[in-house]
């Protein structure tokens, strides 16, 4: 909380030294010792605001051991793991990120990368970004609709890298998920005017081939707007019946009878479930002008909305593992009552005593368990909400560029060489 009430205050430094002190580490030059925890998510939101300051070789470190750790974590839950989900809380075991918070962490990874011209490793994580794709694919995992800037800076990584054959196959997937006006010239220069896919063709029309900036001896200018934050999860209470009512088709016919057998007791009147909250700027529009002239901001990702849409179709499972462990603590509270009711303590029956005895043993059992019962608002903090591009040819020379959003301004000073590119990455993360 206080690194994000830091980022709305505009000092994103204050962010990066709370985390640090919250993983108990001196500087960010530093990683926990143990990845297995927590700290992976802390490291993950580090590594985002590290590239918010143009700390690109620290941010792409952070984002990389983060995504080793959070998958090893959500590959290496055991029992004891299992039965804490059960009976206590979602937030027991290791950390499983969502399908969108694994591909945006290959995205912004492509981010840290092409901002430092670092083209081999841009090809690299373009690979995992692949890789990734497939697993969730082959898991019949949701989000992959995020893929969509992934893809398009992965086809510019190897665009730029001299391999158009596989730049084309990333532009073409990209165009699968979005439309992107912006890749027109670039994919007439790639195909030569004769593009062979219904996506690309589309695109292109009969607009014919076009020279590279090599032959014009102008330069490619990619600018990447990121701003806002995902909302974030935050625990709800609602009561049991809209809970059953919420994860009717994610409970067992089993769960649903003794869920609603607790509620006609009164057993239960409440479940606790982790809820989305509410975002920041989904709704903004972010502005750009180079040299004075204002230029269009192309939309290229609603982070939030794939957020949410991810949730809403979640949403009844989290409810119903909410009312499983419901249920389980009520077993166990009976469990203690009846054990009490039939002993002081000592071993001995002691009748109305015992009433009392095992009475007082359920409640103290239920009361505990609900104490613990904390729902699980583990997420990536730092990511984006949205996601806005430019690409424009400028002529070589000396440039400025503004960009305005969330309440930000940022002028950037350019020198574009003939025949070369820019990769500009601008994170306004309030």
């Amino acid at each position: 909380k206080g690194a994000l009430d830091a980022l709305d205050g505009h000092q994103p430094q204050s962010a990066i030294a709370k985390l640090n002190e919250e993983m108990d580490l001196e500087s960010a030059d530093q990683l926990p010792a143990d990845m297995r925890t927590d700290d992976a998510l802390l490291v993950l939101d580090r590594g985002t605001i590290q590239l918010s300051v143009g700390d690109y070789a620290r941010g792409v470190r952070d984002l990389t051991a983060a995504d080793k750790a959070i998958e090893l974590l959500s590959m290496s839950r055991d029992g004891a793991d299992d039965l804490g989900k059960y009976l206590f809380s979602d937030d027991v075991g290791p950390y499983k990120a969502p399908a969108y918070e694994k591909l945006m962490i290959n995205t912004l990874g492509l981010v840290g990368f092409l901002a430092q011209h670092d083209l081999e490793s841009a090809r690299v994580e373009a690979r995992r970004l692949a890789i990734t794709q497939k697993a969730l694919e082959e898991e019949e995992e949701e989000g992959t609709n995020l893929l969509s800037v992934g893809s398009y800076l992965a086809g510019f990584a190897f665009e730029k890298s001299g391999k158009p054959d596989d730049a084309l196959l990333f532009y073409e997937e990209a165009l699968t998920m979005q439309r992107f006006p912006s890749l027109r010239d670039p994919l007439r220069v790639l195909t030569r005017g004769q593009p062979k896919t219904p996506e690309i063709k589309a695109l292109i029309g009969d607009a014919g081939p076009l020279d590279a900036v090599g032959a014009t001896g102008e330069c490619d200018l990619l600018l990447l707007v990121a701003y806002g934050r995902v909302p974030q999860k935050e625990p709800r209470r609602i009561p049991v019946g809209l809970a059953l009512t919420l994860a009717s088709g994610a409970l067992s016919p089993n769960d649903q009878a003794r869920a609603n057998e607790l509620a006609a007791k009164g057993l239960v009147t409440w479940v606790n479930y982790p809820a989305l909250g509410d975002g920041k700027g989904a709704a903004s529009k972010a502005s750009v002008a180079l040299n004075g002239k204002p230029l269009a901001l192309e939309h290229a990702l609603d982070v939030e909305g794939e957020v949410r849409r991810a949730y809403a179709e979640q949403e009844g499972t989290i409810v119903a593992s909410a009312i499983v462990r419901m249920i389980a603590r009520v077993a166990v509270s009976e469990g203690a009552h009846a054990i009490g009711r039939a002993s002081d303590g000592s071993g001995r029956k002691k009748g109305n005593t015992g009433g009392t005895i095992g009475l007082i043993a359920g409640l103290a059992a239920a009361a505990t368990m609900t104490a613990v019962d904390t729902p699980d608002t583990r997420s990536w903090s730092t990511l984006p909400s949205r996601m806005e591009l430019l690409r424009v040819r400028i002529p070589a020379g000396k440039h400025t560029l503004r960009v305005e959003a969330r309440g930000s301004t940022r002028e950037i000073a350019l020198t574009a060489a003939p025949g070369n590119w820019l990769f500009v990455p601008v994170f306004v993360l309030r």
